[in-house]
């Protein structure tokens, strides 16, 4: 592999310029994920370097010149620089080549004896690493790859190897065990045998309460956006899953009803219901929805509440009360794990909610549902979108004895919202509901069913479509469209 000679969008930024000139010995070198992703031809914008042959003092009074400087530790020799005109989100990193010496392999990433050192080799920096793909670095001044630790042949061939011996890297810090499956799922790579090894045989070290929960939070959930499925799978054979979210794993084995679940247990279920939110039926349904990592848990937690609610009932299982179980067992999970830390993008009262309601049109045809519920849950609730996505992919994994899909409810769902929106829902001015499931009884002489909520319904699409106005217009609205029906069903009761 061949590092391309332009790595900047445009021209080196002016810093870097002056730095090339101002000190012409000085070794200036784009280390770590950046020269790793440059070469697999991956966008990135993590621009870490390193610059030797300068002291700190010197460097740091260098940088003041062209922007913001913050040293992180004296004994790291790490400045975080903001260049002039931009913010602290385009900060850069800029190091002296450093070494780190674990402080009896406690598994504490903080738990390091670090010295820089200005002199120092960048082939000695780069051995510190932890995987062979992040420990190579690309020379700025003579546009060339310094390789110690072997990692363009690992990129060349897909695999993820630890510098040195795998034991020792992972005792250092414990979460490397989560960056490995972390790397191997964004790249589309192999773990390399030793590393896979090792990995399965300390995955019980990411409960150490050396690595701090949101650290195993925030790489558990950057592993499963990278590629939710193939995250699954790695989590689970690993043996991670079983130390962070043990209670996934009961979703094994979970045997469901054939008849609406030929797909299989409920493992089987969830998985698949993940998978359908990458599959072309949703981007169909949904065009323009992106999949965000709440929908994902959800999808994949949605029946984490069934093997805890098992039941025989005839023939099959039935799973009573799974969702309420299901949405406290997610809350403890996210807790536990602190995944709300992570950047914002996680609020477990809301994936806590879309399993808690996954199974409302489950088994209720849209048109028994009162249309003011549908409002509230689908149209009025900050989830709603996210609900009826999760439904599209549970119905779409339920798969009926026949092998056809149990999705039938989700498209009645999906016309009865666009009815409501022509009718022009959204202005915030709800109108007063004009009748009442008794007033439908005692008008039309009907005993309490499924027929009242399909009636009720259908005279509050007229009132949102202004078709009717007042209570009067609603019993004339029944009268014309009941009243005859229903008498005539009297008389054949009579007769």
């Amino acid at each position: 592999m061949e590092a391309p000679t332009n790595i900047f969008k445009e021209k080196p930024p002016l810093w870097l310029q002056s730095l090339l000139k101002r000190f012409p010995r000085a070794g200036v070198y784009l280390v770590g994920g950046m020269v790793r992703d440059m070469l697999l031809g991956r966008p990135s914008n993590d621009y870490d370097f390193v610059v030797r042959g300068v002291t700190a003092k010197t460097l740091e009074k260098f940088l003041r010149d062209y922007g913001l400087v913050n040293l992180v530790g004296k004994n790291f020799g790490v400045f975080k620089f903001t260049p002039k005109g931009q913010t602290q989100h385009d900060a850069v990193d800029i190091a002296l080549p450093r070494t780190e010496h674990s402080l009896g392999l406690t598994g504490g990433y903080r738990d390091f004896d670090v010295q820089s050192d200005h002199r120092l080799p960048i082939a000695q920096d780069l051995q510190r690493r932890d995987f062979t793909v992040n420990a190579m670095a690309f020379d700025l001044r003579k546009k060339r790859i310094i390789d110690p630790c072997g990692g363009l042949s690992d990129l060349a061939a897909k695999r993820l190897r630890t510098v040195g011996q795998p034991e020792l890297r992972f005792q250092e810090d414990y979460s490397r065990l989560l960056r490995a499956i972390r790397f191997a799922v964004q790249l589309g790579f192999e773990i390399e045998y030793n590393t896979w090894k090792t990995l399965k045989l300390m995955a019980g070290f990411v409960r150490s309460p050396r690595l701090p929960r949101e650290m195993a939070g925030r790489e558990f959930l950057k592993t499963l956006e990278a590629n939710p499925l193939q995250a699954i799978d790695l989590l689970d054979v690993s043996g991670v899953l079983r130390v962070l979210a043990p209670e996934a794993l009961h979703m094994k084995g979970c045997a469901q009803s054939p008849g609406y679940h030929s797909e299989g247990d409920v493992w089987d279920h969830s998985r698949l219901a993940v998978e359908a939110l990458f599959s072309r039926d949703f981007r169909k349904q949904f065009p323009k929805a992106g999949v965000s990592v709440e929908l994902i848990l959800a999808a994949w937690w949605h029946d984490i509440g069934k093997p805890y609610t098992k039941t025989l009932h005839g023939n099959g299982h039935s799973f009573y009360g799974h969702e309420e179980v299901g949405a406290r067992l997610i809350a403890d999970i996210c807790r536990r794990l602190r995944l709300s830390s992570y950047d914002g993008l996680i609020n477990t009262e809301r994936i806590s909610w879309l399993a808690r309601n996954h199974l409302v049109i489950t088994f209720t045809p849209p048109h028994q549902i009162s249309p003011t519920r549908l409002e509230e849950t689908f149209l009025t609730h900050s989830a709603g979108q996210e609900l009826l996505q999760l439904i599209f992919a549970d119905q779409w994994a339920s798969r009926q004895e026949n092998g056809n899909l149990s999705i039938r409810n989700f498209y009645e769902t999906v016309e009865v919202l666009r009815e409501i929106r022509k009718a022009g829902y959204g202005s915030g001015r709800r109108p007063k509901i004009l009748l009442t499931g008794n007033d439908i009884m005692a008008r039309l002489g009907l005993a309490p069913g499924p027929r009242i909520g399909e009636i009720l319904h259908r005279v509050r699409l007229a009132q949102l479509q202004k078709k009717i106005r007042t209570s009067s217009q609603a019993i004339e609205y029944l009268s014309r469209n009941y009243g005859q029906k229903t008498q005539s069903r009297k008389r054949r009761r009579t007769a």
